[in-house]
């Protein structure tokens, strides 16, 4: 082609598109997925809509009143453990704060205990030594093949048939454990326990975002960086208190211990029931987390003279956690949502407050959508959690 012929095709104009019309944009495939979706999200908030109006009007029919306006209104009903100060007169909307941290209290315990106990446990199914693979393998076992409600009585039954406080084990002198629960030592009246944590947890998320932000060369100026950011924001709100460092022992006097503080039955129970047998389920992830690792990452370690510990913390699990990870986030959820059953032995957390709500208040449909929305939430926010550290583990690909 020569030379005129090319400036006159780069000069030809662009080829003119129809006009986009309905039919056109019916054809087009991506156009008909995103109608279809519109309108089966719009049929299912339609049905939605029709039966909840429906069951409003046979309620209102039957002179039971209907709406969310309850929650303001007087419990008449009081909790025997909370977190935060709850009477009989305060609002229902108090009581489901106080289910929602008690739930909290017990599920984030539930889920340290569990992950320490799993990690323990699945490390242990790979020993060497025999006498240490047997017992974790009976432990998964056990645990594992038994229904988590019956562990769970067992447990309480168990706590329940300890001593009573003036025959009660000792732990070192400093922590007893009765059938009233186990009294060990803690923090002085006026610690700021709550602001502490709080100070700690958004000390950790600032550390946290620090190591994602630092490149590779300024990577050991960073984890300093995190450290004292997990470590400062406490202590300062330590040292801006002014609360003392005191620490109060357990002591018995009369039918009791004062002092310290004191888990009672109920919790202890529930956080057993919860951890040893997610636990089971968490020895397994790791387990198959490990075996994941090529044999020949393991035999490169010990050619560079690592230990077996250094091997774990350098080599192995680095690599593992991007496959332990999204299980992990799953049995975690199961945490919180197990939790449920500490009805059984009368822990007031969420399932337990809401059947007393319902019965006192009457809303039976608004209680439960409360219940399960609030359950799902803490879901959600545990499994984006899980999301985010599996996307900062994971290594990135060029």
């Amino acid at each position: 082609m020569s030379q005129p012929t090319l400036a006159a095709a780069r000069r030809r104009p662009p080829p003119v598109r129809p006009p986009l019309s309905l039919a056109s944009a019916w054809h087009d495939a991506g156009v008909r997925a995103w109608i279809y979706q519109i309108v089966v999200v719009a049929g299912v908030i339609g049905l939605g809509a029709f039966l909840i109006g429906n069951a409003q009007d046979a309620l209102s029919k039957q002179g039971i009143s209907t709406g969310f306006s309850f929650l303001w209104q007087t419990a008449g009903f009081d909790i025997g453990e909370t977190i935060v100060p709850f009477s009989s007169q305060d609002s229902f909307l108090k009581a489901y704060g106080v289910a929602v941290l008690n739930t909290l209290k017990v599920a984030a315990a539930g889920i340290a205990l569990s992950t320490v106990i799993g990690v323990i446990v699945g490390v242990g199914r790979l020993s060497q030594n025999l006498l240490v693979r047997k017992l974790a393998s009976i432990y998964v076992e056990v645990f594992r093949n038994t229904p988590q409600l019956l562990q769970l009585i067992f447990w309480y039954t168990l706590i329940t048939s300890l001593p009573r406080p003036r025959d009660a084990l000792s732990v070192g002198g400093a922590a007893f454990l009765s059938n009233r629960g186990l009294s060990m030592p803690w923090f002085g009246a006026d610690f700021p326990v709550f602001a502490s944590l709080a100070a700690l947890i958004a000390g950790c998320a600032a550390g946290w975002g620090l190591l994602c932000l630092s490149d590779a060369r300024r990577r050991r100026m960073a984890q300093f960086g995190a450290a004292a950011l997990a470590l400062g924001a406490p202590l300062a709100v330590i040292l801006a208190s002014g609360a003392s460092l005191q620490i109060s022992v357990p002591r018995l006097a009369g039918f009791n211990f004062r002092d310290g503080t004191t888990i009672s039955p109920e919790f202890l129970a529930l956080l057993l029931g919860l951890s040893l047998y997610i636990a089971a389920f968490i020895a397994e992830i790791v387990r198959s987390g490990i075996q994941s690792v090529s044999r020949g990452q393991v035999e490169a370690a010990a050619s560079i003279g690592l230990s077996r510990f250094h091997t774990y913390r350098k080599v192995i699990f680095p690599q593992a956690l991007r496959v332990m990870v999204p299980p992990a986030a799953g049995q975690f959820v199961s945490v919180v949502k197990n939790s449920s059953l500490g009805v059984a032995v009368g822990y007031p957390e969420l399932f337990s407050i809401n059947n007393t709500i319902v019965t006192l208040s009457g809303h039976t449909v608004e209680a439960i959508a409360i219940m399960m929305s609030i359950y799902l939430g803490i879901s959600f926010v545990i499994a984006m959690a899980m999301n985010l550290y599996n996307r900062f583990v994971q290594i990135r690909e060029r």
